[in-house]
């Protein structure tokens, strides 16, 4: 347990579990406006989210180390308003990971809407259900398995990212130095047994975050099957 790094481990924790809350409410009303919307430059705004699964981490991080940093346009208006600067910071590192990770939320959000169709909606509208409602009490119920997906996604893959949050936040130990960087290092210091046990501990965790998903998302589709049949 001593070669554990509790600071790294929990830091990782918090910057997911941040990440994954403020995805979640950003995404669900982006992605529900982009299973529904016919406006022609809504394909320009799928690839621009759809960017951080192509583009290295390395060029995205160096970008937003350039607008979160005192000279970027950001950097200056954070400065201006707090004091403190966005580069090198904890705050800095959830901007980065939102931007990260966001077709990990909004991707599995916008399938999930499309699935339900339109025809439970339009039976809503019929019984006089205002556009709220018929969100809350019909889509968001129907695409629990889309949410479920995205909320697990959205968590692991903030938890495994390094290239982006070094850039942004270098190793800072208690404020920006995350697992897979303090992994980074112990490797880069030839200290084998600390990279192997922290190594383990995110294999266990991104395993067992997958496994739930699989499990979760199996039992709702077979009761849904059931209920299909009946």
């Amino acid at each position: 347990m001593e070669y554990i790094n509790w600071e790294a481990f929990w830091l990782t924790i918090r910057l997911a579990s941040v990440t994954t809350i403020i995805l979640l409410i950003i995404g669900t009303p982006l992605a529900w406006w982009l299973a529904h919307s016919k406006y022609w430059f809504k394909v320009i705004i799928e690839a621009l989210i759809a960017l951080p699964l192509v583009l290295p981490p390395t060029v995205l991080g160096f970008y937003l180390l350039i607008s979160l940093g005192p000279n970027g346009l950001i950097g200056q208006l954070s400065e201006s308003l707090t004091g403190q600067h966005l580069a090198f910071s904890f705050t800095g590192l959830v901007i980065g990971s939102v931007i990260f990770s966001l077709p990990f939320t909004v991707q599995p959000l916008q399938n999930a809407f499309l699935a339900i169709g339109k025809r439970p909606l339009e039976v809503a509208a019929t019984l006089r259900a205002s556009p709220l409602d018929r969100f809350f009490s019909i889509a968001i119920p129907l695409a629990r398995p889309g949410i479920l997906t995205a909320i697990i996604l959205t968590f692991a893959h903030t938890v495994g990212e390094f290239g982006m949050v070094l850039m942004i936040g270098g190793s800072i130990p208690g404020q920006t130095q995350v697992l897979s960087i303090a992994i980074y290092e112990h490797v880069e210091m030839l200290e084998f047994r600390q990279a192997h046990i922290l190594s383990a501990i995110m294999l266990l965790l991104s395993f067992f975050s997958l496994l739930i998903l699989y499990v979760i998302n199996k039992g709702f589709y077979a009761r849904a099957q059931h209920h299909t049949s009946i």
